[in-house]
């Protein structure tokens, strides 16, 4: 059984580009556009290894507060955190949790999926 990663992304040309990189990678992708419909995934899908978010989310939790609720809820999921607007602080990041910014290298992610699904 594949892996799944779980990609929140309200821009769909980006979650596109994410769902094929982490497919090529032999991951299972599921999407959301923003963390509410995020959330539900996780509620209902079994097995999510990994979380990949944008932090810019349309609605009031954006991918850092998603991030955080993530590893308050559901503890051994790894978590990847993105943007190409900003960049947090090591102290705004769930622990464990790893950040690119965009665009992102396609190797060193894919082998930072791979690490974090070991």
């Amino acid at each position: 059984m594949l892996s799944k990663v779980l990609i929140v992304e309200d821009e769909p040309l980006l979650r596109m580009l994410a769902v094929d990189l982490v497919e090529e990678a032999g991951f299972k992708a599921l999407e959301a556009g923003d963390a509410e419909a995020a959330i539900i995934l996780l509620e209902t899908e079994i097995d999510i290894r990994i979380l990949l978010t944008d932090i810019e989310l349309p609605g009031p939790m954006d991918g850092l507060k998603l991030a955080a609720a993530v590893r308050d809820r559901w503890p051994p999921i790894r978590i990847i955190v993105v943007s190409g607007k900003q960049k947090p602080e090591a102290s705004d990041l769930p622990k464990g949790g790893v950040f690119f910014s965009k665009p992102y290298d396609v190797w060193e992610m894919t082998d930072t999926l791979h690490e974090m699904a070991a």
